[in-house]
């Protein structure tokens, strides 16, 4: 007859299968953000087996779009704040294809003492678009429109905010969804590219919002 096993060998047993059956890509992470452990649906992202990423830095397999924002979880992780912190990320899935997504940091340990680990996960929103794909994909809506020209005004998220009458979560995901259609790495490249492609006017400050639909009557 085998021997029975202690209670928390079963738990952790069971809580590592639940682990590799999760279908979101999900990781466990040191406070630095080297792989301690991947189930299979992270793996998949890289066509690569678990146990191969471990080790590997999880900002090296997923490329955040906005550099700060690693910066504002690194100073918050050092006062052990508890939230969570979401990234928008892009890396080179499997046969190099581009693909992006959102990855979530959580903070978790077992007290407010112990050694802080992070829980990640990865939620996919597809592969990238090609550049110069689809129609309306190098236009930017009213409100993206306004909140670029703030932020070329020199404006801060909070700003953005209250001039445009959004919150600051709003004024994030209009930019996030303009760095995903424009394939823009940071805001000051969604600035330049704004200018570039039209949706603001070149030389004037402060910075306006092209009137596009004007421009293409005049030209008929």
């Amino acid at each position: 007859m085998e021997p029975e096993q202690a209670p928390d060998v079963v738990w952790r047993n069971r809580a590592l299968k639940l682990f590799d059956r999760i279908p979101m890509p999900v990781a466990v992470c040191d406070v630095h953000g080297a792989v301690v452990l991947a189930n299979p649906a992270m793996a998949a992202e890289w066509g690569a087996t678990p146990g191969s990423l471990r080790g590997r830095n999880v900002l090296d397999l997923f490329r955040p779009q906005e550099p700060t924002q690693i910066e504002r979880i690194a100073h918050a992780l050092r006062l052990r704040h508890r939230s969570r912190y979401p990234v928008s990320v892009r890396w080179d899935g499997p046969g190099g294809v581009p693909r992006r997504g959102e990855l979530t940091a959580d903070p978790v340990s077992d007290s407010a003492e112990a050694t802080t680990t992070l829980l990640v996960q990865v939620r996919v929103l597809g592969e990238c678009s090609a550049p110069g794909a689809p129609p309306g994909s190098l236009s930017a809506s009213p409100a993206e429109a306004r909140i670029l020209a703030l932020l070329a005004g020199g404006a801060t998220t909070a700003r953005a905010a209250r001039e445009t009458g959004l919150t600051t979560d709003g004024v994030t995901y209009h930019l996030r969804r303009l760095s995903e259609r424009w394939g823009a790495s940071n805001r000051t490249e969604l600035v330049a590219r704004a200018y570039a492609l039209g949706v603001l006017v070149p030389g004037a400050w402060p910075p306006a919002v092209a009137d596009l639909t004007r421009a293409g009557s005049e030209e008929t």
